[in-house]
């Protein structure tokens, strides 16, 4: 019994003695879940999410691939793109081409109606030796006027040519517009050659027109103006007018008639006259803007097929 009991104490000595040796392999047993690195498994779900991420990305940077493929263009997209802007512009420039005989018409009657007013300047200028005021307007300044008239003719001259001009420049315009073929080899070098032709002699011409229609159109109401200041002078009791109608070599009422005439013809056709060019400005303001974009497409064209910078 006493050799149990020895043996037995024996044993649970050695027990204690062993028991701090294996402490440190005991511990991890009893550490809170939480201290516990993740698992490695989770790895594999993380590298899925990425790897779909970017087959979205890609998939979206192929769409755009092929849109950018789908808006392509060439040169020859550009010629035929500018060519079609160009027969619409041939529409503009035939209306303005119909009023052109017109302002012709009208350019050559002013300016005899404008030759007219010597007899006038001429009284005028003989009645200014008499007195000191003459109620007409240059009047006692005739050379003024003389000068006006002058002026006058050289500035509706020049009106005259202008317009002769561009109707041989317009129509040069409409026949090379109207022989573009896309079936031909040069197709893309003609749309690219007529582009060039409008922006630098088309437009040239029809500006050069429009401004001298403008100065006909002040001439007109600066005209119109002078005759209705003599008309309603004229059979007046004044002095001046007196002396100045005896050198005017015609009777009184004749010459109120011509007057009132001249005046309400004048004032009728400058009506007419400026309701037209009114027209003709609204199309210069929608063509030019219209060719400056041609030009600016053949610049793009002639980028992409160097050849046609070659001329």
């Amino acid at each position: 019994m006493q050799i149990r009991i020895v043996i037995a104490a024996s044993l649970l000595g050695a027990s204690l003695i062993t028991a701090p040796a294996g402490a440190s392999e005991a511990i991890p047993t009893t550490l809170p879940t939480s201290a516990i690195p993740a698992p490695v498994a989770a790895a594999p779900a993380d590298q899925a999410a990425t790897i779909a991420a970017l087959t979205r990305e890609n998939a979206l940077l192929q769409e755009k691939l092929k849109a950018m493929e789908s808006c392509s263009i060439s040169s020859t997209d550009l010629a035929a793109r500018n060519s079609k802007k160009l027969k619409e512009i041939t529409a503009d420039v035939r209306a303005q081409r119909q009023s052109m005989a017109e302002f012709e018409s009208y350019v050559k009657w002013m300016s005899g109606h404008v030759a007219s007013y010597s007899k006038y300047i001429q009284a005028s200028s003989v009645a200014a030796r008499f007195v000191r005021f003459f109620p007409i307007p240059y009047a006692g300044q005739a050379s003024l006027f003389t000068k006006f008239v002058s002026d006058s003719a050289v500035s509706l001259g020049a009106a005259s040519v202008s317009i002769n001009k561009y109707l041989g420049t317009s129509q040069q315009f409409l026949s090379r517009a109207d022989a573009l073929d896309p079936n031909k080899p040069t197709y893309n070098q003609d749309v690219s050659d007529l582009v060039r032709f409008a922006d630098q002699d088309l437009l040239k011409g029809m500006s050069e027109v429009q401004d001298r229609l403008t100065t006909t159109s002040q001439l007109s109401a600066s005209s119109l103006s002078f005759l209705e200041s003599v008309n309603h002078y004229v059979g007046s009791g004044d002095e001046a007018l007196t002396k100045a109608k005896s050198f005017l070599k015609s009777d009184e009422k004749a010459e109120k008639s011509f007057l009132a005439e001249s005046t309400t013809s004048l004032r009728n056709k400058a009506q007419v006259f400026n309701g037209k060019l009114q027209l003709f400005d609204a199309t210069v303001k929608k063509t030019a803007p219209q060719i400056k974009a041609l030009v600016a497409y053949d610049d793009l064209a002639r980028s992409l097929d160097p050849k046609f910078a070659k001329k």
